[in-house]
């Protein structure tokens, strides 16, 4: 009793220590920063991010800004002078530099044996006839049709670079302004990796707005029609409050910002963090309708005497299974174990001394629960329809949850990984609109970058990557790939006749290459080549332009282009986003096999030492790995992709799901010590400390189901996956556990003390 009587005997400081924590873990939260961007989630050592800083180094590190205009014809005079309008507006920004667009686009030609290089659009046409002349000179520019003008004119492309020298809000402010202030009647459609940052920044934000406050509200609600007690009802949500303060002011105190994962971390709080004070006023509740002439004191004495190991222990397999994020290769998700865990710890730690602290100075309330099952409560009712369904036909229910495991887990084969992150926003956002436009009418919203070095002007080199842009445009899904090559066999066009065997060729001499590249700078700018060469010619880059609708595709693309272009001695290095994109997403399987095999044995391990038996161990995780894998199958079938998002899933489901079943577990083994049988031990365990097993699942479900509001579309997805592990964990605890205990009566449950336990 000396822990016990320290808590009471040191209440006052208890409360007063606790308001301290709470007013200082306030302070961190104004220095909190947002960081949507999905790249630096990976570690800096990950090849892809590694070869994208080098080729950034090498033709300048730009970000892509796509701005697509949609109408029936852009070459009506007013389209065409929009988008002239809209490049000098952009140029003028002075960091969206090279642009391109139709009023960018170059047509080299030849004239009395000169290269000139004059703009693809030299005037607007007014008449039917000048349009169609139009239409056939960019035909024939493979420069530009299909590449900045749809294939039916219908829709056409300004390509702007970000040098990343301003912040993205204030960029995409910038751009809209210049789109403002040349209206039309042309829809504009943006996407890039910029728009997607803001656009996601502005949605963490709105989320933590909308999400926190509807949340704490629900949960107060729910606290009150659970215990019908005004104490029941603020206790566990003062904890709640404290857990979410510190949990997100060490996001700031260890130097880390605040990602889409993040937006998880107080609703996770708000759902997990009132678990151990649930159960504490459960039993207060319980033992005030046993006994009615006892006093507070003593009801929190024997509260705390009954509840602080299974707490403790359910609080410690909690954060054991929070902490497998921690071996996630996803930063975010790694950082999110590490405060949520921490937490977590903070709300146990407040579950077993401020709530009694409080408690202990508090009236006792009316009886709002009836031990023998005997109650109004819906919970009860139902629990106690269980208790016979479990006492009558346990082989039934065992034999009706391998049926539907099998038929579930089916699914598992078809669940697909995501290729890429455009699912962070809706699918009717502008972006969306725009990758779909782009991957319909432009070859596609992906790119990669090979870089090629060597004597640029080599002819042979050249060749090499001519063949190189030939093969990869026949891969599927491939739409272009562009190099200095395709401008020199353009540039012979403009300088040999049809009947000349140097027409439409890459020349045999270097020299001549060299005079091409000269001829083109005293009539054109030799800056146009800086996107596919260095100003020295000793590196030059080929852009491939795709699109992919999968991760298996993805690789398959990836892969063609490796098998291409791989075997060249002079390839150093192949960039670009969808490659971040591919190994994020391998970083997604492989985090969640880390995350998974961590947890599984950490809490096998602390299973079989909490209850010396390694079949306490194996039955232990029955529940879990039942609710994990049905998740999983439920992802195959229903067409859930595998995210950044509900790639945490299974950690956070294990270390919640535990819980339920130590609680079974430990109300089991107290019944049977206190001479029972397993049927009998099995029901009373499921009527009575059921009741707090189930409210507290569902308040954990209730707190969750507030993603559901989210403004992304993969968090609403971890609303429903959570809940629905959650709900495989509830009942995989309340019948197959206990019918698996009445059929092969399990010794670890009979050994021992009633509280022989760790």
């Amino acid at each position: 009793m000396e822990k016990k009587s320290f808590i009471l005997k040191n209440r006052k400081l208890i409360i007063i220590l606790t308001a301290i924590l709470a007013t200082a873990a306030v302070i961190p939260l104004f220095s909190l920063r947002i960081n949507p961007d999905l790249e630096s989630y990976l570690p800096d050592n990950i090849e892809s991010r590694i070869n994208n800083q080098k080729i950034g180094d090498l033709f300048g590190t730009k970000e892509p800004i796509v701005v697509i205009l949609s109408t029936e014809d852009v070459l009506a005079p007013e389209t065409l002078e929009r988008v002239d309008n809209l490049t000098n507006g952009f140029r003028d920004l002075g960091t969206l530099s090279p642009i391109q667009s139709l009023s960018t686009a170059k047509n080299i030609r030849g004239e009395d044996g000169m290269m000139l290089v004059d703009p693809v659009i030299d005037y607007y046409p007014q008449s039917e006839e000048e349009r169609e002349e139009l239409r056939n000179r960019i035909k024939g520019n493979d420069l530009a049709y299909k590449l900045l003008v749809s294939e039916d004119f219908k829709n056409t492309m300004i390509l702007l670079n970000s040098d990343l020298s301003v912040k993205d809000a204030e960029l995409m402010n910038q751009i809209d302004s210049i789109i403002t202030l040349y209206p039309g009647s042309e829809e504009v459609l943006i996407n890039g990796q910029p728009y997607l940052r803001d656009e996601a920044n502005a949605k963490i934000s709105k989320d933590i707005m909308i999400l926190l406050p509807l949340g704490l509200l629900i949960m107060l609600i729910f606290f009150w029609f659970s215990f019908r007690e005004f104490k029941g009802m603020i206790l566990p949500f003062g904890v709640v409050l404290i857990s979410i303060a510190i949990s997100m002011s060490l996001i700031p105190l260890l130097g880390w910002e605040l990602s889409i994962i993040g937006v998880l971390i107080p609703i996770m709080m708000i759902a997990i963090a009132n678990n151990y004070g649930v159960h504490f006023v459960a039993r207060y509740q319980e033992l005030n309708a046993i006994d009615p002439e006892s006093s507070m004191a003593d009801i929190v004495e024997e509260s705390l005497s009954y509840l602080k190991r299974p707490v403790i222990i359910c609080g410690l397999t909690t954060i054991v299974g929070i902490l497998g994020l921690t071996v996630h290769i996803l930063l975010p998700a790694s950082q999110m174990g590490v405060v949520s865990a921490i937490g977590i710890g903070i709300a146990l730690l407040l579950s077993l001394t401020f709530i009694p602290a409080v408690l202990s100075y508090l009236k006792k309330g009316k009886i709002h629960f009836h031990p023998n099952g005997e109650s109004k409560s819906i919970i009860a009712k139902a629990l106690s329809n269980l208790g016979h369904l479990l006492s009558r036909h346990p082989k039934r229910i065992l034999t009706g949850f391998a049926l539907f495991f099998i038929a579930i887990t089916a699914g598992i084969v078809i669940m697909r990984v995501a290729s890429d992150f455009n699912n962070i926003l809706p699918a009717k956002h502008p972006f969306n609109k725009s990758i779909e436009i782009a991957n319909r009418e432009f070859g596609g919203s992906k790119l990669m970058t090979a870089v090629f070095e060597g004597d640029i002007k080599d002819p042979e080199l050249l060749k090499r990557m001519e063949g190189y842009e030939k093969e990869l445009s026949e891969v599927e899904g491939i739409g272009s790939a562009t190099s200095i090559a395709k401008i020199i066999k353009k540039m012979s066009t403009a300088l040999n006749d049809p009947s000349d065997p140097g027409y439409n060729k890459i020349p045999d001499e270097r020299d001549a290459v060299a005079q091409y590249i000269e001829f083109y700078s005293m009539s054109g700018d030799p800056a146009d080549f800086d996107q596919f060469v260095d100003f020295d010619y000793t590196r030059a880059a080929v852009t491939i332009q795709f699109n992919a609708t999968g991760m298996k595709d993805l690789e398959r693309i990836i892969e063609s282009v490796n098998n291409i272009l791989g075997n060249d001695p002079s390839l150093t290095l192949v960039g670009g986003y969808s490659l971040v994109e591919k190994e994020m997403s391998e970083s997604i399987v492989k985090g969640q096999y880390y995350s998974l095999l961590f947890a599984f044995i950490a809490i096998f391990l602390l299973l079989a030492i909490i209850f010396k038996s390694i079949s306490a161990g194996l039955l232990g995780s029955l529940p879990l790995v039942f609710a994990v894998l049905c998740t999983f199958g439920f992802m195959g079938w229903s067409g859930i992709k595998l995210d950044i998002v509900t790639a945490l899933l299974s950690s956070v489901s294990i270390g919640l799901g535990v819980d339920f079943t130590i609680h079974m577990f430990w109300r089991m083994k107290s019944e049977i010590s206190s001479g029972r049988d397993y049927r009998e031990a099995a029901v009373t365990a499921l009527k009575t400390a059921g009741r707090g097993i189930t409210i507290n699942a569902l308040s954990v479900m209730l707190g969750f189901s507030i993603l559901f509001f989210s403004s992304f579309p993969i968090i609403k997805s971890f609303a429903l996956l959570i809940i629905l592990s959650l709900l495989f964990c509830l009942v995989s605890s309340l019948l197959l556990v206990p019918a698996i205990c009445i059929i092969f009566k399990p010794s670890f449950l009979k050994n021992g003390k009633k509280h022989e336990i760790i």
